[in-house]
């Protein structure tokens, strides 16, 4: 059974830094994409990052380009997403899944055996 476990939240002030893992059981992320997304209260889940762990090629939504950093340890068979100068709006729960949705609605190009996304973890930015 494929799980990916996202953890690392907290709360943090404006400006502020933290880093969150993404880990992986019963799947390896060689060959794979990995999202990182988010969702706050009242509002749409959205795509943050991605990371193809074939060739290391990263991507970004745009509002969180220059402060954030998808990376991956394949020794650790986990995915990171440091995440500097957070701003209030920032603030969401944070989940990964094996693919990626930037720009685009990650319901509309779910994969059809994708599970679940999990408890996902929560990311509280104070002003």
């Amino acid at each position: 059974e494929v799980q990916l476990q996202a953890y690392g939240g907290g709360l943090v002030q404006a400006g502020g830094s933290l880093r969150l893992s993404c880990a992986a059981s019963g799947f390896t992320f060689d060959e794979h994409f990995i999202g990182w997304f988010r969702q706050a209260p009242g509002k749409e889940r959205e795509g943050v990052s991605c990371i193809g762990s074939s060739r290391g090629s990263t991507d970004y939504e745009d509002s969180v380009k220059g402060r954030f950093t998808i990376s991956l340890d394949s020794a650790k068979n986990t995915v990171y997403l440091q995440m500097n100068n957070l701003k209030p709006e920032d603030a969401a729960t944070y989940y990964c899944a094996t693919f990626c949705a930037l720009g685009i609605s990650p319901d509309q190009i779910m994969p059809d055996d994708f599970e679940s996304w999990g408890q996902g973890t929560q990311v509280t930015v104070s002003s």
